[in-house]
């Protein structure tokens, strides 16, 4: 893969690092245990009313499977990242054959070719 088109892809990458990141930290902290883990804060109302509690569980219910989807993509981002700083950007999980430059445009951190992501959702 040519020097350009990586930079270009290495400088989405981080852009979209920043973009998650900004978004995790509205509602979850860095843990400090574990490397590129997050930790959904609980919310917290004031008043103790069992009203109010039971919406705090309602929203930290809601608030997990964002916090889950965004770190997962984080991953997905910083593992493409280090990918390609061992030139092994772009080359498919599954089949091992190169992803499309079209595919790695419109999705940087794509781990599979089309083929192989496509096997996986039938």
């Amino acid at each position: 893969m040519d020097k350009k088109f990586l930079n270009n892809q290495e400088e989405k990458l981080k852009k979209i690092k920043e973009r998650l990141e900004r978004e995790l930290s509205s509602f979850a902290i860095k843990s400090k245990k574990t490397k590129n883990d997050w930790i959904t804060k609980y919310p917290k109302f004031n008043g103790g009313r069992q009203e109010e509690e039971t919406d705090e569980v309602e929203e930290y219910g809601n608030i997990l499977p964002v916090s889950y989807t965004l770190e997962l993509e984080l991953k997905r981002v910083n593992e493409s990242l280090k990918k390609i700083k061992q030139d092994k950007y772009g080359i498919c999980e599954k089949c091992k054959k190169p992803i499309s430059k079209g595919r790695l445009e419109a999705y940087p951190q794509a781990k599979y070719c089309l083929k192989c992501q496509k096997s996986f959702n039938l």
